[in-house]
């Protein structure tokens, strides 16, 4: 008999981990952290479930930090086994992870240099050694290979269309049983990533929730972020985006490249303020195969992405001038959810200006700076100040990287037969429950959405 544990991403979006045990063997598919609210992200101080040297393989299915953040901090407490990836993610984790761990220890100094920590000393969850020797282990994999990663568990990479690299993992026990873990499901008919590959036959499916209670806006062809960008030109302020480092960077990049072609939005200067991001652009390149045939393959490296006056910044000198500058411009920086990263001096500086704009392009979960915001709170805490907010803020959903509830139910009409069992994750309690009665009502199944630490047999 086998068993699955949901450890993460089970009525809520992040902190992803599932355990498969299976014939004395346990195999962790995804290992990410908890994000947002404090009371999750407490969470990943608790002691691991298991020992870490008792898990004979892990295994990832993007490189965004809710799904591999976690990884230093199994390794730091023993984990010494390989990590199954594909090459995107193997890429994508060299940049995510050690800069993480640099976050971690620095916000610890911060906390401690500035004493707004209940800890004394505050510490970090893992540091940049942690996470450099998780990058040691990384096993990368083609697609569609299958692989023993453990005995009598074989996996399988098949595109998911949500970031570089991503991948849904199809899971052979014994070659009989097969679960297929969903991981973040891409969009159908978006720029720059390919749309996900149809479903694969399998027992138990885990399919994502995130935005399971909405559709996203119609493709406008850029149209909003055009207005926003002209709107904040208009008032002379700047424009400054929190992005994902790695797969919401592109998409933006791609629109106002082209929509500056198109002489929709003015010619003006687009910096990206994120040296993984510029890293992150140069893996996007180096991939172009791997990426929608809508890109332009005889350009070659950043320019594919970059528009007219667009400029990486580097140096945290640079960073600084430019937080400082009140010339109308662009910025794009990390984090995309406004935990942490350059964007937060950004905020610091823009908030309280009304000329200024803060646009939200992706998934803002509950508890971040990014969810406050949008939902219209009027000061918010960065760096241990309270900063007032006056600028304007905009939400986008159109650009998310996530499937919407019509894209769900797509991508489940595309296996091959009902499965046996169908398991919501990945999905804060309302948008969930909208999906399963969706889900129900149209399909007839009857999907489970499984609780925290919850254990269901295979």
């Amino acid at each position: 008999m086998a068993s699955l544990t949901f450890l993460g991403a089970a009525r809520t979006v992040t902190g992803s981990k599932y355990l498969l045990e299976h014939g004395g063997r346990r195999v962790l598919f995804d290992c990410g952290l908890f994000q947002g609210l404090k009371e999750l992200r407490l969470r990943n101080w608790d002691e691991f479930p298991v020992r870490p040297d008792s898990i004979d393989a892990v295994v990832l299915t993007h490189a965004h930090l809710d799904h591999v953040g976690y990884l230093p901090r199994l390794v730091a407490q023993g984990y010494r086994r390989r990590v199954f990836c594909t090459g995107g993610t193997a890429d994508l984790c060299r940049l995510v992870l050690p800069d993480a761990g640099r976050i971690q220890e620095e916000d610890a100094r911060q906390a401690n240099r500035h004493g707004y920590s209940k800890h004394q000393p505050a510490l970090p969850l893992f540091g940049e050694a942690d996470a450099l020797r998780a990058l040691t282990q990384l096993q990368p994999l083609g697609y569609r290979r299958p692989i023993d990663v453990a005995p009598g568990i074989t996996v399988e990479f098949v595109p998911a269309g949500h970031l570089l690299g991503s991948a849904y993992v199809l899971a052979r026990l014994g070659g009989a049983r097969t679960i297929l873990f969903g991981g973040d499901l891409g969009r159908y008919g978006r720029p720059v990533l390919p749309d996900p590959e149809d479903a694969v036959d399998a027992d138990l499916v885990l399919v994502e929730s995130t935005y399971g209670d909405r559709d996203h806006a119609d493709d406008d062809g850029g149209q909003a972020l055009a207005e926003v960008i002209g709107e904040t030109v208009r008032r002379g302020g700047k424009l400054i985006i929190p992005a994902f480092a790695i797969g919401r960077v592109e998409e933006l990049l791609y629109w106002m490249r082209r929509l500056e072609e198109e002489r929709q939005i003015p010619v003006m200067p687009v910096y990206v303020d994120s040296p993984m991001a510029t890293e992150a652009l140069r893996f996007y390149t180096a991939r172009v195969s791997e990426l929608d045939p809508d890109m332009r393959p005889e350009q070659k490296g950043v320019a594919i992405f970059g528009s007219a006056r667009f400029q990486t910044i580097a140096s945290p000198q640079q960073s600084k001038e430019l937080t400082a500058s009140r010339r109308s411009a662009i910025v794009i920086s990390s984090s995309g959810m406004a935990t942490g990263g350059r964007v937060l001096h950004h905020m610091a500086a823009a908030l309280p200006d009304p000329k200024n704009t803060m646009l939200f392009v992706g998934y803002q979960a509950a508890g971040t700076r990014g969810r406050l915001l949008v939902d219209g709170a009027r000061e918010v805490r960065i760096h241990g100040r309270q900063i007032a907010v006056a600028a304007r803020i905009v939400r986008i959903d159109s650009m998310s990287a996530h499937a919407d509830r019509g894209e769900i139910l797509r991508w489940l009409g595309t296996l091959p037969r009902r499965p046996g069992r169908l398991c919501l994750v990945h999905g804060e309690p309302g948008p969930m429950d909208a999906l399963k009665a969706l889900i129900t009502d149209r399909l007839g199944w009857d999907p489970q959405t499984p609780a925290h630490a919850e254990r269901i047999d295979v």
